[in-house]
C-alpha cells in the first residue's frame, strides 16, 4: 500500500524507516514515559539519538536539504506511522514535519540556518495560529484572527491569545501568525519566527485531551509584548494567509500518511487476535461478524492509501491542491476511525484495554477527524467549490 516501486528512492527509505519502528520504536510503546500530554523530553531524545545513529531521522529531508517529492514522502510516512511513537523517533510528526516543510518553501538563507537546520537535526517547534473560542478567535474560520502585530521601530510588537497549540512546551522555535491589519480594517496576516522559550510567550495550560502521541501536549499560551526584527518575517508582511495554504495542504496529507501507518498496525494487532482467541468452538476469525469487519477494514485501508497517493500525486504537480487534499482528509480520516473503531470491536474487552496500542490509535484518529481542519468544514469549503462550479457552467 506504499504507492512506490520496490527499490525507489521513497521505497527504499520507507523500507529502513519500517525497520527501525518495528524493530527498535514498537519495544517502546509500553515506556511510561509516554505521558498523558505526550512523550516527555527524555524519550523523545533518546528516540531520536537512535533515528539519528540508524540514519532515520527525519528521512523525508535529504542530507543536501532537498526533501522527497509528496509521494516518496507518502511511502516514508505511512512507515513511520505504525507506530504512535514512530513520527515522534524519526523526526515526521507534526507540526514539525509542516513547519519544515513552510521554511524549507519561504524562509531566506539566514532564516534556514537559524530556524530550520535545528529541527531537520531532530529540534522542535510550534505553529500559533489557533485562538480561544472564548475570545472569539480564529479557528476553523482564520478571518477571526486576534491576535495583533503592530510596526514599532525596532520592527513589531505582538500580542494575543492562542489555544490548542501543539509542542509549544518544549520547542525551540516557533512560527506566530498574527492579524497585521487594524481590527476594523480587512484582516491581512503574517507569520513570524520567534526562538524559543521566550519570556513574552507564556504557557497557561496544556490541555487534557483525547489524544497523547504529540510532544508537549497541546497547549493555551498568552502572548504578551512579543518583540520581533523585520528579519523574523516569514515571507512577505500581510501573505500569512498566503504561506498558510502553502502548508496546510500537504500537512493535511502528512496526518493522513502517518494515521494510515497507525490504522494498519491497530489491524495487524486486532487480526492477530481474530486469529487465535477461540469463542463459541472456533477462532474469532471463523465467525463471521468479526472476519467481515477485518475485510472491510482491508478494503478501507487500500482506499485511504490510494487516496493518499493520489492527492500527493496532486501536489507534485505544483498545484497548490486545496480541493484535493480536503477530500484526502475527509475520506482518509473517517475511514481510519471505522478501521480503529472495528479493531477495539474485535478485540472486545482487550480492545478498550491499554494491554495493546489499538485502545491509543482509536483515540489518536478520532482527534484527527478535528485536527487540520474538522470533516464538516472541508465538506461545507468543497460544498462552495461545487455551488461556483455549477452556477458557472449555467453562467456558460
Amino acid at each position: 500500500m506504499d504507492g512506490m516501486a520496490p527499490g525507489s528512492r521513497g521505497g527504499e527509505i520507507a523500507a529502513r524507516v519500517e525497520a527501525f519502528v518495528r524493530e527498535v520504536v514498537i519495544p517502546y510503546e509500553g515506556d511510561p514515559r509516554r505521558g498523558a500530554h505526550g512523550p516527555s523530553d527524555e524519550l523523545v531524545h533518546e528516540l531520536r539519538r537512535k533515528a539519528r545513529d540508524a540514519g532515520v531521522l527525519t528521512p523525508h529531508i535529504l542530507p543536501d536539504r532537498t526533501h522527497l517529492t509528496h509521494l516518496e514522502t507518502a511511502a516514508v510516512l505511512k512507515k513511520s506511522g505504525l507506530s504512535p511513537l514512530g513520527p515522534v523517533a524519526v523526526n515526521t510528526m507534526a507540526p514539525d514535519e509542516g513547519n519544515m516543510f513552510l521554511l524549507g518553501r519561504i524562509g531566506t538563507s539566514v532564516q534556514k540556518a537559524r530556524f530550520l537546520a535545528p529541527l531537520v537535526a531532530g529540534g522542535r517547534s510550534a505553529f500559533f495560529m489557533t485562538e480561544p473560542a472564548a475570545d472569539g478567535g480564529a479557528g476553523s474560520d482564520p478571518s477571526m484572527l486576534r491576535t495583533m502585530a503592530v510596526r514599532t521601530n525596532a520592527g513589531w510588537a505582538i500580542n494575543g491569545r492562542k489555544a490548542f497549540i501543539t509542542g509549544a512546551q518544549g520547542a525551540s522555535v516557533g512560527i506566530v501568525m498574527a492579524r497585521s491589519s487594524p481590527m476594523d480594517a480587512k484582516v491581512a496576516a503574517t507569520m513570524f519566527l520567534v526562538d524559543l522559550p521566550n519570556p513574552a510567550i507564556r504557557i497557561e495550560r496544556v490541555l487534557d485531551t483525547i489524544d497523547s502521541s504529540m510532544p508537549g501536549g497541546h497547549a493555551v499560551v498568552t502572548i504578551e509584548d512579543l518583540r520581533v526584527t523585520d528579519d523574523q518575517v516569514l515571507g512577505a508582511v500581510d501573505e500569512g494567509f498566503r504561506y498558510a495554504q502553502i502548508r496546510l495542504a500537504p500537512a493535511r496529507l502528512t496526518h493522513c500518511m502517518r494515521w494510515h501507518g497507525a490504522a494498519t498496525r491497530a489491524q495487524e494487532v486486532a487480526t492477530e487476535y481474530a486469529v487465535r482467541r477461540e469463542a463459541f468452538g472456533k477462532l474469532l476469525i471463523d465467525h463471521e461478524g468479526v472476519g467481515f469487519m477485518l475485510a472491510e477494514n482491508e478494503i478501507e485501508l487500500q482506499q485511504a492509501s490510494l487516496m493518499i497517493d493520489w492527492c500527493a500525486s496532486v501536489l507534485d504537480t505544483g498545484s497548490i491542491g486545496t480541493r484535493e487534499s480536503s477530500m484526502a482528509k475527509v475520506a482518509v480520516s473517517e475511514a481510519l476511525y471505522r478501521v480503529a473503531d472495528r479493531c477495539v470491536q474485535v478485540m472486545g474487552g482487550t480492545g478498550v484495554t491499554g494491554d495493546t496500542i489499538v485502545e491509543q490509535v482509536f483515540r489518536e484518529v478520532r482527534a484527527f477527524r478535528i485536527y487540520d481542519g474538522p470533516t464538516e468544514v472541508h465538506k461545507w469549503s468543497l460544498a462552495k467549490g461545487i455551488k461556483r462550479a455549477a452556477l458557472g457552467r449555467g453562467a456558460a
